[in-house]
């Protein structure tokens, strides 16, 4: 199976997405968050730095589940917003 190389606003959103984590997670381990969403730490470290910049529906929910994040707070910051350099969760 070959994939779609993706596009540099497919990697922006990808890069806000690991910010949004990042954030979410705060001062829990990237360890900790990893094994309570159900993935493996490495699938958590590349996501928060871009280098997995489209996870899969089911990893993106069970990350959402175990920050206690909604999935429409992490879709609202994903979404680009030329006003703003740095995507926020609200609270």
């Amino acid at each position: 199976m070959v994939r779609t190389p993706l596009t540099p606003e497919e990697r922006e959103r990808g890069e806000r997405f690991g910010l949004l984590l990042r954030q979410a997670r705060g001062s829990r381990s990237m360890t900790e968050v990893a094994a309570a969403a159900g993935v493996s730490a490495e699938t958590l470290r590349k996501i928060e730095t871009g280098r997995a910049p489209t996870p899969a529906f089911f990893t993106i929910a069970a990350l959402a589940s175990a920050l206690h994040v909604s999935l429409d707070a992490l879709a609202a910051g994903c979404a680009q917003d030329p006003e703003r350099r740095e995507p926020a969760l609200s609270a």
